[in-house]
């Protein structure tokens, strides 16, 4: 399984998280339905649940992702890019933004693999993952894909020190690094203050336009309302 395949697999099957679907007995953290309830849906609910918490903020956009995988994120992504364009008028290309949902394969998998990472570093910038729950992480997805190689870089990436610097490194396009803020903006609790400096550094390494960015936060508000 690619980086893509695992991603939306874990996006989708999040679905369990929001139908509430599962009593493992495991009462905080999200912990709630990791190993119960519908056989492989539950899975990757519980992976997903673990690594984003339990907190308001932490339901990837209400259904927008859960139900539609990175598809879904790719359409509110171009929007709010067409929106921005628009507002922007002839000072910047009027081209169609090229994201996720429009691409071939490899780009595809190239901007899963950028989503990936932002949404892996967004769920640590509170520093919730403690090392139980890490191990439990880490055997669901095992479950999901027995791919050595994509299991040692999930791994790698969750040891990594935050660093919204070298998490904007990997946005080669533009529209690569809308779609790694606006997956961020619905990952994190902007209540919280260090999630809400770590998101305020996040745009400014990823080169945001002002203008761009409250675009994204607005989308990402409708989406998870």
């Amino acid at each position: 399984m690619n980086t893509k395949g695992l991603l939306d697999q874990l996006l989708q099957q999040g679905s369990q998280l929001l139908s509430g679907t599962g009593n493992s007995g495991l009462s905080s953290g999200g912990l709630g339905g990791l190993l119960s309830g519908k056989a492989g849906a539950a899975l990757g609910g519980g992976a997903l649940g673990l690594l984003l918490g339990s907190k308001k903020g932490r339901k990837m956009g209400g259904k927008i992702l859960t139900y539609g995988g990175l598809a879904a994120l790719g359409v509110v992504a171009y929007k709010a890019y067409s929106n921005w364009q628009q507002q922007q008028g002839s000072a910047v290309s009027q081209a169609q933004p090229q994201t996720i949902d429009r691409l071939p394969a490899p780009q595809a998998e190239q901007h899963s693999h950028a989503i990936f990472r932002a949404i892996i570093a967004a769920a640590k910038a509170d520093g919730h993952i403690d090392e139980r729950e890490r191990e439990l992480i880490d055997n669901e997805i095992a479950r999901l894909t027995s791919d050595g190689e994509l299991q040692r870089w999930f791994d790698n990436e969750l040891k990594k020190p935050l660093d919204p610097a070298e998490i904007a490194q990997s946005a080669t396009t533009h529209e690569m690094a809308a779609e790694m803020y606006l997956a961020s903006v619905l990952v994190v609790d902007e209540e919280n203050f260090m999630e809400r400096s770590y998101l305020t550094e996040l745009a400014r390494q990823l080169k945001l336009e002002p203008a761009l960015k409250a675009e994204l936060e607005q989308q990402a508000r409708q989406a998870a309302a």
